[in-house]
């Protein structure tokens, strides 16, 4: 009893982890802040800019989304190299 508890390997907050983080929230703060795109101009070939604006994010959302998951995987294979597991 008089040994203190081990760690238990639970969630730990890296660089790589803060901007998987911060992949995944910027298309939510981009499309919450509807201030910042309620608008008609500029017009892009003809389409509102309220219009075209989301559906650029609905591509930059998927681009996010992909290097977030690549990322992902990075930090698992390189804790599980660090844990001296082998790969998965």
């Amino acid at each position: 009893m008089s040994q203190a508890p081990e760690a238990s390997g639970g969630p730990v907050v890296t660089p790589m982890r803060v901007v998987i983080a911060l992949c995944l929230i910027a298309p939510f703060v981009a499309m919450l802040w509807v201030g910042s795109y309620a608008k008609t101009d500029p017009a892009f070939i003809g389409i509102p800019f309220f219009y075209w604006y989301q559906m650029a994010w609905v591509l930059i959302s998927t681009v996010l989304t992909m290097i977030a998951y690549k990322l992902w995987q990075r930090d698992q294979r390189a804790r599980s190299a660090a844990k001296g597991g082998g790969s998965q």
